[in-house]
């Protein structure tokens, strides 16, 4: 029973980033979803370790992508910042027409 609650979660995690990914246009919304998406790829490296009895190699992993995740988080938030204060907006659309 607890498995299915946990695939369960795994698949709406998953499933919630990628249709904000694909729905939305503004920059920092794109990277919240970026960030539901990998949470939920996280938990499914979780439970992998754990049904496959590895659980030490899960959970270094899950650090390690919690790192790594936190660090993308931080740069893209920046950028879109920047972004925003070059163009006065943090649409996507804008960001485009940027030229050197």
């Amino acid at each position: 029973m607890i498995s299915k609650i946990i695939i369960f979660g795994i698949v709406g995690l998953m499933g919630i980033g990628i249709y904000c990914l694909m729905i939305t246009r503004n920059l920092p919304k794109v990277i919240v979803a970026l960030q539901v998406l990998i949470k939920g790829a996280m938990i499914a490296i979780i439970y992998a370790g754990d049904i496959s009895g590895n659980m030490d190699l899960a959970q270094s992993m899950a650090l390690t992508i919690i790192v790594a995740d936190t660090i993308v988080a931080v740069i893209g938030l920046a950028l879109a910042i920047q972004a925003r204060e070059k163009t006065g907006s943090s649409k996507i659309q804008s960001i485009s027409n940027l030229k050197k």
